[in-house]
Order: C-alpha cells, then structure tokens, then sequence
C-alpha cells in the first residue's frame, strides 16, 4: 500500500472522490461533511447542515454538486462553489445509508438513495421530487449503486439478500413524450404539458408512496449469505457483482440475461465485512471489515493476495477513483487515500537510439532510429520475465518490476537487470544478444536485493544485500566476487556512479559517490528524498531527482545548482540534441501535470503543461520522448527555445544568441529585460543601438560615457525641449550617485536646473560660479534664486537687499539688526515708518542668546578642491568586453545550418521591429518604449570589424575624447547599483498588477490580453491607474529639495525582501467584497442602475487584485460568477421593461431571470415577479412551476412572508386547476440550460455556443466571436486563454 494521504476526524462513513480535481469528500459520524484536497493535504470546505450522522456522499459528475444523506432522513444536495445548500428531499422514513448521482446525471438527473425503511428511492433533482420507490427489501437497506453503462441497480439488506433492479422503463418514459401510459405525475414533456389530470395525479402519487411504481422492477435476488449483507457492488465492465456481508465473507456473482448465480466466496475476515469494490483498473476486489484490515482478492484465482491492518482502528467504507489508479478508505478517527502498487514503467536508455523497458510481463526495446510517421519507433519484444512466488503471480498489487538498468559497458551482448520489491527485493538478470534481440536469451539468473542493480563493468554488476547492507559484486554468472562494506550508514539504494568501478549510495539524505574497487569516496552532497539518478550523455553531469526538487552536479558530484518545486517530480531527461549547445547542458524533468526545464546555471522554466502524467525517456531537439503509466511510448512536442537563448547567454555565444533572436519566437525587449533582470545590462549595451534603449541601458550599467553619448544623440533628435531634459537630469542623478560632479555640473546646465547647480557649486566649493549664479538670478528676476546663492555665498548684505526687493520689510529689517548692517537697518526702519508700521517688538520675536537664534551662515569649505571627486575603479567584466566573445564562431540550428554572424545578418537587423512581448521585464518598462519604437538592433553586430583587435585600424575609436574637459576619470565608475523595486516586482511576477504597478502598462496589458483576452483597455484605466499610484507613498524632503518617492511592498513583513519584493495593490479583498455588498444592497432596493455599475466595477478591479492564498483565489472567481450572473439578471430586467407589451416574450424574460444564480432573498424577489408576470398573462403551468420553486425557498417560513406565502399558495392551486399555457414559450424548465448574455436566448447542452474566458459569459452560435464580451466591457468572446491569474 502506497499511502497518498492520510486525515484524523471523526469516524467516516461516507466517502466520494472528484471525478477530475484532486478531492475528497467525506460524511463523518459527527454530521459533518469534509471536502479535502489530498494532493496537498488541507480542508477545502467544511457543511455542516445535517442533524446527526452522514453516512452517504457523492459527487455530480460534471457539475459543481455533492450530494449527502444523514440520520436525520434528509438527503441534501449541495453546490460547492456557493459554498451552501441547495435544496433538500424529504421522504425516507428511516436512517439513509448510501446516496448516489446516476453516472449519467446529465441526461438523467437521478439520484439513488437506500434507508433503513427498507426502501429504495429514485429522486429527480432537477425537478426535486420522487421518481420511483423500490420496495422489495425486509430489513435495513444497507447500500444501493447504479450500474456504471446499463440500466441496472443493485442493492443489499441486512435480509441477507441482494436484489438487482431493472430501469429500463423508467429510462424509457423520462425520455418519451406525454402520451405514454402509466407515466410519473411529476413528468412533463419538452413542452411542459402534463400527462394527467390532477385528481389521476394525485392518486398515483399515493400509489407511488404506497406500493412502488413499476418503472422499476427486480430482476435477480441473490441468497447466499447467512447473515446481514452490507455492500454490493458491480463490476465497472464484467458481469460480475461482489457482496460483503455480516457473515465475514466476500461472494462473487455472474449474471446473465436471464439469471444471476454465485460464482465463489472468499474467506479471511475475522469480523463483519463493511464494504467491497472491484479494482477500476486491475481484476481485483478490495474489501475492509471490522476486523481492523483491509484485503486485497484476485478475481480470477479467488484467493486473498494481500492484507494490510490498522490498530485500533475499524474500517467502515471504501471508494475509488473513476480514472486513476486511487482507492480511499474510512475508518474510526480518518481516512486514507492510498495505490495498492506504483505506476512508474521500469525502463532504461540502451546504447545508441535504444530504450529498454518493461509492460505488463514482457520486456520490450523500443528502437526510436525505426521511427516512421507520428510513431516514436518500433517496440521488439526480448523476454518474458517469469515471477516467482504467489504474491508475484497478481497484477495490480506492486509485483512488477520497479527498476531496470542495462549494461552500457559491454557492446558485445546486451545485459539487462530487472529488480522488484516482491519478497523485500529482488533481481533478475537478462543476457540477450543484440544482433538478434528477441531470439537468444539467456535464461534469467535470480537473486535477492534491496532497491535496483548496478552495473559495475562489462562483466560484473552490483547490488546491496538486503540484510547486511552491504555491496556485494557479481559476475554474469551470477556469482559474488566481492562483499564491500559500504562507506556510510544506513544506505538503502544503490545508482549508476556514471562510470566503470563507480556507483552512488543513497543514505538518508545523502548521496555518496563510491569507488568499489578502491573503496573511496569521491564526492558526497546533500540531496533530500532522492528518488532517481539521470546521468548526462558524455557523463560530466548528473541530475538527481528529488521529491520536490533537482540537484544538478559534476562527475565527481561536486553540486552546480539545486532548484525545487512545490509539486512531486515525476522523471526527467537530458537533452541529447547533436547540435545546438544543448548536449548535455539542458535537463528537461516533468511534474504530475508540466514539463520544466533546468540549466546547470540554476535557471529554470515551464515548457508546457501536460494532461496526464508522463516519464521522460530522452531529449532531441524540440521533441519529448516518453512513456506514459500504461508504458506505452509517446512523443510530446516541445519548444526550448527559451532554454537555449538563457544556455547560450550563460555561455556567451553572444552570436547564438542574437541568431535566436533573429529566426525565433523571442522578442528583442524580451532580450533586453532578460539582460537586465539577470544583471547583463552591458551585453545588451553591445547589442542595441537606439539611442533611447540605449541610453537607459548605459545607465542601469554605469556607463557614464555610453550615456553622454546617447543623451547627445536624443538631444539632436528632439531637441532641447521636452524629453531631452528628462534625460540629462536622469544622468545627472547617475553621474551624481558616482561622484563624478563635473558631468553632473554639465547636465544641470543642460537642462537648466540653476537650484541645483547653485548647490552643486556650494558643494564643490566653487564659489567664483556661484557668484555668476547669482548674477544670472538677478537678470532672470529670480527672486528665490538670489536669496538661495546669496545664503550659500554667506552675503548678508545681497540677503537683505532681496527681502527689501521683495517687500518683506520687518524680515529685512530683523537681519539687518541681526548682521550688525545698522545703516541698512535705519533705512529700513524709516521705511517701514512711512508706511505707517513699526519695528517695536520685531527683535523681541528672534532668540538671540539661545541655540535657537539667528546666526551669520558661511558657505563649507570642500574637502576636495582639485578635479573631479574620487570614484572606484572597476576592472570591466568578461561580459562586458565582446572583445573576448569569438567572432568566427559557428554553430548549427535546424533552420540555418552553419550560420555565422557577418555583415550580411547585421545588416538586416537595423529594419526589425520588435514589437510587444509577453517577456516584457523591469529593464524595458523603466525604458518608457513605446509600441512602435524600432529596437534598432545590429548595427554593430559586424563581429568581424569590432573584434579584430589585432589590427590596429580597426581599433575602436573614441567618440567622447571631445569631453575630456569634463571627465578625465572616464575609466573609474562605481560598482552597479542593486536592482529597483520596479525591476523587481516585474521579473518576480506575472501578475498584471504588479506590471503595472511598476510601471509596465505596456505588460501589464499584454498579460491581460494574453490570459484573459482583455482588448478594450478602457473600462480597466482607472484601476490600473490605482495600482500604479497606489505602490508608492511620496515622503517629503529637507527644505528646497524634492520629495523621495517609497515603494510600498505586501512581502516585508518579516523584513525586507531584497530582490524578491512584490509591491502593494490598492485592491484587496476587503475591497471587493465591499463592492458585492453594495451591488447586493442596491439589488435588494431595486436601484438596478446603482447595483450594476458596483458589479461591473468589482469585474474591473478583479483582475489587478492578488490574492494571498488559494482561498482567495477561489473566492475571486466565485465573485467572477456572481457578477455575471447579476449583471445578466439586471439587464434581463432591464429587457422586460422594453417589451412589456408583448407577453409572451415578456414571461419567457422572466422565467430565464428566475434561473440567474442569486442569493436566496434575492431569487424570491425574481421568482415573486416572474410568479406574477406569468400568472397574468395565463401562462399558468409556468406560474405553478415558479409558485412551487417560490415556496421550495427557506425565506418563505419566516412570519414576514406569510402574506407572500399566501399569495403563492393561491396562484399554485389556480394554475393547478388550469393546467394550460395561453402562449407556446421558448422555455423548457425540465432541462438545464445557459442564458445567452446578449440575446437572452436559452442555450441547451449540444448547442454551439462561444464563451468569454474571463467572466464566463455565454452566446449562443458564433456571431459574438471575436467581439468585446458584454458582460464585463473588455474581454474579446471566444478566444481560449489560461484564464485569470490570481497571485504571484
């Protein structure tokens, strides 16, 4: 038993897997239903509605429903994405033991319950009433099932007899017309005529409750068991059945047409069997008892096989998977969910295009060089592998093979080691020839082991010795050679070392590579969990796999990079492609449900996602080749073109990488922000030649020179106006950041920023300039200007004057008095006398003697006068200097074989146009690009012209020795600067809210469009706008500076993230879940106007919302349909005010509105006025129809709706009595359908229709397609996308 998952609770009775997502429900003996996700091991969901025990649950097929039934005679269906109750039927008299969906609930809407009544009951829960009774049984009815293809039941009594049930005529009458005889009074036809008067109605419905109905009649009673039977069970293809009774035993049954016989009985249990099933996948029977175990029969040899306990626990149900090898089962404090064997193919690569593998019981080569058309090659058979012993004789519980290794050391005859788990471990050896594999092999020679065998040369392999723990060497004869004592403790698996003599030994979390011969350890590493080895096609690199995660180290497994993930890692694969660079440097791995891949350089990617789970075998080009659980060999198409740009960088083919550009699917601002997140900034410098990109790219790196340079060229462009400005302050503060105060002094002049230069000069100590500043303040009238450099020159004299100029008299005169200036003082005085004022009291206002007071500022002296101040030198990296890259360098691509990067290719870039990609990272949205800029690649990618150093005419020249005069220490810059938060939040995420937070609306955009088909940008402006605004908080600076803009990050709570950081949106839950309270609100008060416009903001602001857990990113998509669905509603009422004259138009209107998915006070409202509408115009079996669902409601008990009770009451005996329609409506209430959002049209299953990827909205044909969804205003219909991203 491989045990997946495991809970503690209360005792279960009842359990119900998710025919698709990886859930689990389970009815407790408490009351309360669990719904778990055992994949991760969490509560999804807690009901909690039934009084006393549940002991039967089941899961709807296709739509989001459970159903239970308790003690309390209740059975409740249950919607689990509203996260409450629908509805409940009443009937049963007694406890309800099982409830179960037809598997074909969508054409049939039955539920199957059984009770201690000792009856059966068939329930239709679209229409929620009773179809049939079963009566029949004497005693409790313990379980009842559906057949899963034919019209059969089955069910089993603690009268110790199983009946088997016959629904053939009510299948036959639920999808005939209204003139069949004897047909159920609830039925209608597709018109919704009834069949019957109301009086015959109602004594068949008497009838039905009373005798049963013969819809359904008993086609076989099965006796047998002495006592009680508490499960029955068919078989899902085979006519086959299986009971579990009081009486300890199993008995198997085959039925025919006409008669049902016991085949056999299996014996073993101590106590009363609880429940049984057969395997879905394997000829098995699983049963569990009270007798504390649960066992294992085979079928078709009807004995036990296996048998595995739990103390102090019984066990009480048991269920599986529709489609994957998983049972589950239930017992007094949990539950677990567990495979009784592993799925992973035993196989191995073989020389050249070979790979050895095992199915069922025959071992295969599969010869990929045989492949022809859409095949991966051809499958030889080479041996049949006997098994020995009696557990080995049955499939399905773990006696196959689970490791296979060849003998890549001895080309002469093909060796092949096949080891299982049966017995505690052994091996089997396969000696065939290779010439002729299927005709000459050797017997197998056998052996006890713990874990796989190790070949160790041409003629010797090894395996560990399951008791003594010790590596013990054979020859091909199967005879030891050496015993070794293995270096470590507690090793428990041996794996291919990579090389003759070598082998690596799993201990705990350890992985320990050894020399057998010498026994030496040669490296040793930390690994957790190690489940497999690949090693590399040349040998220099090994990948092992953990459980969650890859370790990627040399041949002496010294570690080159370790990356993990949050899902099991499930097999993988180096890329064996013989050109490209990828040989032995791409490691592609799969998950349960993605193919990843892995550099030794530690970076990573997904690839694609996967709809099933596969083993990797090998890697060739853009091609997956694998085997998938039922080990059959596949081919997956794959595009690692991604992986190799990122392998071509990390080498520095800087030729590679720009030929990838050029001829693949990757953008050149992809290029640049891929450069710049992973600190490559100067390669890409190399690359681009738009002045703009340029310039930004010159200064992420430091570059001052490179800067200048673009900043002159923008100039020309654009003049000295405008953008131009901008760009020589940016400099400025770059040039500032560095020390270098001479360019920053040319770039305040430039852009003729004089407050700064003023304080430049103060700083500099430049005192002759900012004597002419104040002079240039005095002919530009500058008022502040000339107090500022008057204040840093230390001239009173000039400060006073100002003030006087100014008109502030009483501050002109206090600094007079306060410098000592007493004739400029007495001048003043009288002036401000003339006036009329005084100068009494003004000095009493200034402290003198204290610390406070006013004293004569002098400008500081420098501490550096001489040149420009020091800044560090950096020696240029490898990366930086092309000179080191090879110019010549050829390489091979499929689609041009030995290109090489010369003049011809260089020039052709100039004429690109890169236009926007979903690769759009920090460096590009901090470029300010826009859509049409011309990235302007390659005009200095001639490799031939730029890298000849050896000839000296050729030599670069110095386009910026014309501004020596203004940085002599060109060749000094400081180290680069960390990464901003906007570069940070854009490489870390792929939330368009944290794109555009950072300023990328560019990407923020585009990520939209791409997962969600968002194109009309315009309902989403303002809450993009708030995201961007709302990620920083301006904090002001010292007087005459500017203020400090704050990036605003939701990680730092425990510190400061670094490079990790994601920033702060101004939308969270709260704020959503505020905007669906007020759309409920103004709903409830029929400000439909009001109610709209707060749902259809709540649609715009969910996509630049994160969530901070799967909580609520699934509350977030709930909100999604609630929008929809009241936004539908609302302008569906919207359309019954416009065609109020036309009744049957205006009732078909209001019955689509009663099936809008609203909240229960709500859905009286509707159901209210479509009871109305249709009852006026006479459409009375409509009107009943509402009248009925109107009463269903739980709303309706309460004393304030007595007066609305009445009123239902009296239209439903009305309509009743009338029994006709006036007018034919396009409205079948018998079948489930969609609402067309545009049209307001029913659209039933099989009806071509297109659907928006974001709010889910439906339209019927295709004439929406490709236009703007009416729902939520932005999202193009039609267009299949990921769908909403919720989180990081």
């Amino acid at each position: 038993m491989l045990t997946k998952f495991e809970s503690k609770s209360a005792r279960v009775k009842g359990l119900a897997f998710h025919p698709v997502r990886p859930w689990i429900c389970a009815s407790l003996h408490n009351g309360v239903i669990q719904l778990w996700d055992y994949r991760v091991g969490t509560v999804i969901d807690r009901f909690e509605e039934h009084d006393g025990p549940v002991r039967g649950v089941d899961f709807h097929l296709h739509e989001p429903l459970i159903v239970t039934g308790g003690d309390d005679y209740k059975i409740k269906v249950w919607d689990y994405k509203l996260r409450r109750c629908l509805f409940t039927l009443l009937g049963h008299l007694d406890y309800i033991r099982t409830v179960q969906f037809h598997p074909n609930a969508t054409q049939f809407p039955w539920i199957l319950s059984a009770s201690d009544d000792q009856t059966l009951r068939l329930w239709d829960f679209h229409k929620r009433s009773c179809l049939s009774v079963l009566t029949g049984h004497n005693h409790y009815v313990m379980c009842a099932a559906f057949h899963p293809s034919e019209d059969l039941i089955v069910s089993a009594s603690l009268d110790q007899t199983v009946r088997v049930w016959d629904t053939t005529g009510l299948r036959k009458k639920h999808l005939g017309g209204p003139g069949m005889d004897g047909g159920y009074p609830g039925m209608m036809d597709a018109n919704g005529n009834r069949g019957q008067s109301p009086a015959a109605a109602t004594a068949l419905n008497v009838q039905a409750e009373l005798f049963g109905t013969n819809d359904v009649v008993v086609k076989y009673v099965l006796e047998g068991h002495d006592r009680g039977v508490n499960w029955a069970a068919f078989h899902p293809t085979l006519p086959l059945l299986a009971s579990a009774a009081d009486d300890r035993q199993v008995k198997l049954w085959r039925m025919s047409e006409t008669k049902a016989w016991e085949v056999d009985t299996l014996r073993g249990h101590a106590n009363n069997v609880s429940c049984c099933l057969f395997h879905p996948k394997q000829e098995l029977v699983v049963s569990n008892s009270e007798d504390r175990s649960i066992r294992v029969w085979d079928v078709s040899k009807r004995v036990g096989v296996q048998t595995f306990r739990r103390e102090g626990d019984r066990f009480w149900i048991l269920a599986a998977h529709r489609s994957q090898n998983l049972l589950a089962a239930g017992h007094d404090s949990g539950m677990i969910v567990f495979k009784l064997e592993r799925e992973r193919p035993a196989s191995a690569s073989g020389p050249g295009d070979k790979l050895y593998y095992v199915r069922g019981r025959e071992l295969f080569c599969h010869d990929y060089a045989r492949a022809t058309g859409g095949s991966s090659g051809v499958d030889v058979p080479i041996a049949s592998l006997r098994r020995v012993g009696q557990q080995a004789q049955t499939d399905g519980i773990g006696s196959g093979p689970r490791f296979l290794s060849y003998n890549m050391h001895n080309p002469t005859e093909g060796n092949v080691l096949v080891c299982s788990e049966v017995d505690g471990g052994c091996y089997e050896l396969i000696t065939f020839s290779l010439t002729n594999a299927g005709g000459s092999v050797t017997d197998g020679k056998r052996g006890a082991c713990l874990g796989p065998g190790v070949f160790l040369g041409r003629n010797r392999f090894a395996v560990l010795d399951r008791h003594k723990r010790e590596i013990v060497v054979k020859n091909l004869n199967n005879e030891t050679t050496k015993r070794v004592q293995a270096p470590v403790p507690n090793v428990d698996c041996l794996f291919d070392g990579g090389a003759s003599g070598r082998i690596i030994l799993r201990s705990d979390d350890r992985a320990v590579l050894f020399e057998v011969q010498s026994r030496r350890v040669i490296g040793e590493l930390t690994a957790p969990k190690i489940k497999n080895i690949v090693w590399s096609p040349d040998g220099s690199k090994v990948a092992l796999l953990c459980k969650y995660g890859v370790v990627i180290a040399d041949r002496q497994l010294e570690q080159l990079c370790s990356i993990s993930d949050t899902v099991r890692i499930k097999s993988g694969a180096w890329d064996i492609s013989p050109t490209g660079g990828t040989n032995s440097n791409l490691f592609v791995y799969t998950t349960l449900h993605h193919v990843k891949y892995c550099l030794p350089t530690g970076d990573t990617g997904t690839i694609r996602t996967l709809d099933n789970p596969i083993y990797a075998t090998r890697v060739v080009k853009d091609q997956l080749f694998c085997l998938d659980r039922e080990a059959r060999s596949r081919v997956i198409s794959i595009d690692t073109t991604e992986a190799r740009f990122k392998l071509a960088l990390a080498n520095k083919k800087y030729g590679q990488v720009m030929h990838m550009v050029r001829h693949s699917r990757l953008c050149g601002r992809a290029i640049v922000a891929y450069l710049q997140s992973k600190g490559f900034p100067e390669v890409a410098l190399h690359f681009v030649r738009d002045p703009q990109t340029r310039f930004r790219l010159a200064l992420a790196c430091g570059n001052i020179e490179a800067a200048m340079e673009s900043a002159f060229s923008l100039e020309q462009q654009q003049g000295a106006e405008g953008k131009a400005r901008d760009v020589w302050g940016e400099l400025g503060s770059e040039a500032l950041r560095q020390g270098n105060h001479q360019v920053v002094e040319m770039s305040y002049q430039r852009k003729k920023d004089f407050d700064r230069l003023s304080f430049l000069y103060m700083l500099t100590g430049d005192m002759e300039k900012l004597r002419k500043m104040l002079k240039i303040s005095n002919m530009r009238n500058d008022i502040m200007g000339r107090y500022h450099n008057a204040l840093f020159l230390g001239d009173a004299a000039e400060r006073v004057a100002v003030l006087e100029a100014s008109g502030n008299l009483p501050l002109a005169y206090i600094s007079a008095k306060l410098h000592g200036l007493e004739d400029v003082a007495e001048r003043i005085k009288v002036a401000i006398e003339t006036q009329e004022g005084t100068v009494e009291g003004l000095m009493d206002k200034v402290p003198v003697a204290t610390k406070a007071g006013g004293r004569l500022l002098q400008p500081p002296t420098p501490i550096v006068r001489a040149g420009n101040w020091p800044t560090l030198e950096i020696k240029k990296t490898t990366l930086e200097d092309l000179s080191a890259a090879d110019a010549g360098e050829e390489y091979e691509e499929e689609t041009a074989p030995n290109a090489d990067t010369g003049a011809g290719d260089a020039a052709a870039w100039g004429n690109d146009d890169f236009g926007d990609d979903a690769g759009l990272g920090a460096a590009v949205d901090d470029m300010g690009l826009d859509d049409d800029d011309d990235m302007g690649w390659g005009d200095d990618l001639d490799l031939g012209d730029d890298f000849a150093v050896e000839t000296p005419k050729s030599a670069p020249v110095d386009e910026m020795a014309g501004l020596n005069e203004i940085s002599d220490d060109a060749g000094f810059q400081m180290p680069p600067a960390g990464r901003p938060p906007a570069a940070c939040w854009v490489a870390n995420s792929s939330h368009a809210a944290d794109h555009m937070a950072a300023g990328g609306a560019s990407s923020a955009m585009q990520l939209l469009h791409r997962q969600i088909a968002a194109s009309d940008f315009s309902v989403l402006k303002s809450s993009m706008l708030g995201c961007y605004l709302g990620s920083t908080v301006s904090l002001p600076g010292i007087p005459g500076s500017g203020s400090m803009m704050v990036p605003l990050m939701r990680n730092d709570a425990g510190g400061h993230p670094g490079n990790d950081s994601l920033p702060r949106t101004s939308y969270t839950m709260k704020t959503l879940v505020a905007g669906i309270r007020n759309g409920y609100r103004f709903f409830q008060g029929g400000k439909f106007n009001d109610s709209m416009n707060s749902f259809i903001q709540v649609l715009s602001q969910i996509p630049v919302t994160t969530a901070n857990s799967r909580e609520e990113a699934n509350e977030m998509k709930e909100m999604i349909e609630i929008c929809r669905e009241y936004i539908t509603a609302i302008r569906i009422k919207g359309a019954m005010a416009e065609v109020g004259a036309d009744p049957v138009r205006s009732t078909e209107l209001s019955a689509y509105l009663t099936h809008c998915k609203l909240q229960p006070a709500h859905l009286l409202l509707v159901l209210r006025s479509a009871m109305g509408t249709a009852f006026k115009h006479k459409n009375f079996i409509v009107a009943a129809s509402f009248a009925r669902r109107l009463l269903e409601l739980p709303d309706m008990k309460s004393e304030r709706n007595a007066d609305l009770r009445m009123k239902a009451t009296k239209v439903l005996q009305k309509s009743e009595q009338m029994a006709r329609n006036e007018h034919t409506l396009d409205y079948n209430e018998n079948a489930a359908f969609q609402i067309d959002c545009k049209d307001f049209v029913p659209i039933y299953q099989g009806d071509e229709h297109v659907k928006s990827s974001y709010s889910g909205a439906v339209y019927k044909g295709t004439t929406m397609k490709g236009k703007v969804c009416v729902i939520d205003g932005f999202s193009t219909v039609g267009v299949e996308t990921i769908g909403l991203v919720t989180g990081k």
